[in-house]
């Protein structure tokens, strides 16, 4: 097993692996930016770098700062976390190169699996559902035009190197098709330096589902059951929950075999999602893999009393996996916790805590890097807090979190906390009844005088 691992990420998810690594006995080395000296992944570890400036491209992104700091502290393997530079094959393969052990997938997985149009062909050969769409690439908007005529509209552009909802646009008739094609290409380009469009079906009142899944280096794969990432806006995931409530057993026992056969055909190692489309007759369709550990990955810990972290560790150190399939005991609800205002469009807040108190008890996991004193940096992405409730029901969990909610106080900035509170209370998401359009229309209450 590794005797040191660096943890090339920040804040929460940072802290997150250090804890399993202290665990299982291993040392742990952190990489920090200049914005991070007061972070608690710095504090936690047994040795940390300064590898650059605030900016991620100079710091978090930088991949021979990064080599530098895993050599120089001897550590034997990395951990990337999510974001970053977790799903990017050029690192994965440098690791290699340098007989440091990447823990994740492999550069070859991760080029597979990370371009979208090679990750549907791909699927389409391994038998799983995948979206009506494009035969690759789209030439131009003509080629657009007659392939939208081929499956109907309404149609979803998407650009090929997309992520966080960027290059994406929904067309419903063919008089828009010319223009959201061009603006879906100038954003992509913006965003990804790669402009390069595909198209699909688009799919009619959709629900979020991903499966969690495990592959060992010996081609077995297991899964972990559901994760519903519905509740969206601008196509990044606000709370999360598990079993979902639009699951029945069929579908969870169909999704999991496709996730698992997919996993399986491309040989799969580490921690993987594996990412589906079900619409309303619960017909599932793959939309992507995620060939990293998710954010939301907690909810799964604690419905299968599973640590994902160290079952990726062991994975990567040659441990083969029990090969069964894990099902929910209970149920679990995640709330993203992020510097942002709710009342003023989830406009970015950074800035200082002034006062902090974390809710506690039976069934409350809170994960977080922040404590009172921190000052959140406007440089990387905004969330500081994961809330986890679980318990044996449903409507348990969600009056669990209504409490927890109500005892997390953090001042000094804004927080999505309102929000989350506000949506627990929401008829539509009480009864279960919430598609990936859920925030179109949900409207937040009046921010309540002080």
């Amino acid at each position: 097993m590794f005797k040191k691992i660096l943890i090339a990420n920040r804040g929460e998810i940072a802290l997150r692996i250090i804890r399993t690594c202290k665990e299982m006995g291993i040392k742990t080395v952190a990489v920090y930016s200049k914005a991070d000296e007061e972070s608690l992944h710095v504090r936690f570890a047994d040795e940390a770098v300064c590898i650059g400036p605030a900016p991620s491209n100079q710091s978090y992104l930088k991949i021979p700062n990064i080599i530098a700091a895993a050599e120089i502290t001897n550590a034997d393997a990395i951990h990337p976390g999510y974001g970053f530079l977790s799903e990017n094959s050029k690192f994965s393969k440098i690791c290699a190169e340098h007989e440091i052990k990447f823990i994740g997938a492999s550069g070859e997985h991760i080029d597979k699996m990370g371009d979208k149009a090679t990750a549907k062909a791909t699927m389409k050969k391994a038998g799983v559902p995948t979206i009506p769409g494009s035969e690759g690439l789209l030439k131009d908007v003509s080629h657009a035009k007659k392939e939208a005529k081929k499956m109907g509209y309404p149609v979803m552009l998407k650009a090929t190197a997309g992520g966080g909802g960027k290059g994406m646009r929904a067309v419903w008739k063919e008089e828009n098709i010319e223009a959201a094609f061009e603006s879906a290409v100038q954003e992509a380009t913006a965003a990804f330096g790669n402009g390069a469009m595909y198209m699909e079906k688009l799919i009619e009142e959709p629900r979020h589902i991903e499966i969690q899944i495990i592959g060992d280096q010996y081609g077995n794969a297991c899964h972990l059951s559901e994760r519903d990432c519905s509740i969206q806006r601008r196509h990044q995931k606000l709370t999360e929950e598990t079993p979902s409530p639009f699951m029945t057993d069929n579908l969870r026992e169909n999704m999991g075999n496709a996730a698992v056969k997919a996993a399986e055909y491309i040989k799969y190692e580490g921690a993987g999602t594996v990412e589906f489309l079900v619409d309303k007759h619960r017909e599932f369709y793959f939309m992507e893999m995620n060939t990293r550990i998710q954010v939301e990955h907690p909810i799964t810990e604690q419905v299968v009393d599973y640590d994902l972290i160290r079952e990726q560790i062991l994975v990567a150190g040659g441990v083969p996996i029990s090969g069964k399939n894990y099902f929910p005991k209970l149920h679990a609800i995640e709330c993203r916790i992020n510097a942002e205002d709710p009342y003023n469009d989830f406009r970015p807040s950074p800035g200082k805590i002034t006062t902090l108190h974390t809710p506690g008890g039976h069934g409350i996991r809170l994960d977080t890097h922040v404590y009172s004193g921190y000052t959140i940096p406007p440089n990387y992405d905004s969330m500081i807090a994961k809330l986890i409730t679980s318990a044996q029901t449903r409507e348990e969990a969600i009056n669990k979190m209504k409490r927890a909610l109500d005892e997390f106080v953090i001042e000094g900035i804004a927080t999505t906390i309102p929000f989350h509170r506000q949506l627990m209370d929401h008829p539509d998401y009480l009864a279960g009844n919430y598609t990936t359009k859920f925030m179109e229309d949900f409207k937040m209450d009046p921010k309540p005088k002080e």
